[in-house]
């Protein structure tokens, strides 16, 4: 809970898909700087994989809610985006934080965070986005759209001007990039969702984090517009 350790890829697995038991091996291989292999420190046996986005993949903040150790990797995310959720946490900030949510988006692309925490570690930290406001935020394994192990950790989502909206729906106007790695089973990852609101509805658009940032959001969207529900953005198993 002190420290940040740079871990070092292993070699990205040849196949198309991996199911939880290659994943767990995959993030076992990773070693230190020290040369110390992480499986050999940490059992990945009952560990889930669990996506981190926003204040859970903020450092100083898995510090704050003492969160355990948490080996995260970057992933790659198709079809599917991070937006923010139509709600504002008060704690310890004034004006607020703006947690984040996903939605579906056909052609989007976009690098996310991954960790592998063991199940009773998994459901305090989902709870802590909750505060003092219970069954806000579930544990959600999302139905659609696709995760997968990216090698380019520097890959860029499509640019704004690469969007095309009719009132009804939003297109990209570009390619989703070849893959060069294999993709995930959404039926393991757990996906915090805000299920109270769901996320903001910018006039029926979604608005995309990596488009605008959570200031920005703030001061020129939130109380601006309406709220799509959660269960209309995203197919959940």
């Amino acid at each position: 809970m002190r420290e940040i350790i740079d871990l070092k890829p292993h070699n990205m697995p040849v196949a198309d898909s991996l199911n939880l038991d290659d994943l767990r091996e995959y993030f076992s291989l990773f070693t230190l700087p020290d040369g110390k292999i992480l499986g050999d420190l940490i059992d990945f046996s009952k560990r889930r994989p669990l996506l981190v986005m926003g204040e859970l993949a903020n450092p100083y903040r898995l510090c704050d809610i003492m969160a355990p150790d948490m080996p995260i990797i970057q992933v790659r995310m198709e079809n599917i985006c991070r937006t923010w959720a139509d709600s504002l946490d008060s704690r310890e900030v004034q004006p607020g934080i703006h947690h984040i949510t996903m939605a579906r988006l056909p052609g989007w692309w976009e690098m996310t965070h991954l960790t592998m925490v063991e199940p009773a570690d998994l459901k305090r930290i989902v709870q802590w986005l909750d505060g003092p406001n219970p069954n806000n935020w579930l544990p959600k394994r999302i139905a659609e759209g696709t995760i997968r192990l990216e090698e380019n950790y520097q890959l860029s989502p499509p640019d704004q001007e690469k969007l095309e909206w009719d009132g009804v729906t939003e297109n990209v106007l570009q390619e989703i990039p070849p893959a060069s790695g294999p993709s995930l089973d959404l039926s393991t990852i757990i996906v915090p969702i805000h299920t109270r609101m769901g996320c903001y509805n910018s006039r029926g658009r979604i608005v995309k984090c990596v488009h605008t940032p959570q200031t920005k959001f703030h001061e020129d969207l939130f109380r601006r517009g309406s709220s799509f529900k959660w269960s209309d953005i995203l197919s959940f198993l």
